[in-house]
């Protein structure tokens, strides 16, 4: 598993994942527990879309 998300992808994720779960906790619609795709893909550094649809936005080594 290789990592394919880089620096404020990663970080986007965990504060929206965050914001979402948290709205869940806090009585949202049962659809907010979303939150924690984007907050697991954001934790690991690696979503299993991005290899599908050939992107990275991790930075290449030169």
């Amino acid at each position: 598993m290789k990592l394919n998300v880089g620096g404020i992808d990663r970080i986007l994720r965990i504060v929206v994942g965050l914001a979402l779960v948290a709205w869940a906790l806090m009585g949202g619609p049962v659809w907010a527990w979303i939150g924690i795709v984007p907050l697991a893909t954001g934790a690991i550094g690696f979503c299993p879309l991005y290899p599908m649809i050939g992107m990275s936005t991790c930075k290449t080594k030169q």
